[in-house]
């Protein structure tokens, strides 16, 4: 495997990931997009790094970012919302489609972005071969009209400047205001359906952070569409089905 820093910049923002090639010669790029307060950063329990690995070692090159106020990314975690995400996506898209050597597109995205993943393969249809959602958070508009973030809570009329989050690693983050007006008027299936290529859709069946309704809302309006329910898994596809997860994902895509 050959291993490659890049950065793309975006409205005055560098995005930075990597490129990770499996060969010299030509191969499909599958476009890895991470979730809300995640990175790119390796993780024996993560979903998408155990994905990332198999895909090289299967013949697939991969191309995962950062998105803006993420990991090593620029931009502030507050001013961050799905139509960022979407910016930041369609750039990386750019980047990867200008690459000589390769064949096929896919994106494979995890909670938010896998949300973010369906909306930009809706987009740019014509470009992406396979899409793959795993426990994608269709379920956030919901939430936002609601007025619920995790589970707490807030003014969904007078909506708060910022609101305090804290991801799996301790870290502290705030959500801007902004998301969530955002959240609650995406056009989530109206977008991701206009994608027509196969779609592989994977979900915990005891997912506590994302609602099961939302990945069977995509099999409603897309065509080409398989949700596969595993059943006792979590949000994080890691719980004990992480291999099994990541072998049926690479025997889609391939």
């Amino acid at each position: 495997m050959n291993k490659m820093n890049i950065s793309i910049k975006r409205d005055g923002l560098t995005l930075r990931g990597e490129l990770l090639r499996a060969g010299e010669g030509k191969s499909p790029v599958a476009i890895l997009f991470h979730g809300f307060m995640s990175s790119i950063r390796p993780s024996k329990d993560s979903i998408l790094s155990c994905i990332a690995d198999k895909l090289v070692a299967n013949g697939i090159s991969v191309v995962r970012f950062d998105f803006n106020g993420h990991g090593t990314s620029d931009g502030e975690f507050s001013d961050m919302n799905v139509y960022s995400e979407i910016l930041d996506a369609a750039k990386i898209v750019d980047y990867v489609r200008k690459l000589d050597f390769v064949t096929d597109i896919y994106i494979v995205g995890h909670s938010q972005g896998a949300l973010v993943g369906g909306m930009t393969a809706g987009y740019y249809r014509e470009c992406i071969s396979k899409l793959v959602l795993l426990a994608p958070a269709a379920t956030m508009k919901d939430d936002a009209q609601a007025g619920h973030c995790f589970g707490t809570p807030y003014d969904m009329v007078n909506v708060p400047d910022y609101f305090p989050v804290q991801n799996i690693y301790n870290e502290k983050f705030n959500v801007g205001g902004l998301y969530f007006r955002v959240a609650r008027t995406l056009p989530i299936y109206d977008t991701t359906s206009m994608f027509e290529g196969k779609t592989l859709i994977m979900h915990g069946s005891k997912d506590p952070v994302v609602g099961l309704v939302g990945a069977k809302r995509y099999t409603e309006c897309m065509k080409n569409v398989t949700l596969e329910v595993v059943e006792g898994e979590g949000h994080g596809l890691c719980d004990f089905a992480l291999e099994s997860t990541a072998e049926r994902v690479i025997e889609f895509l391939k």
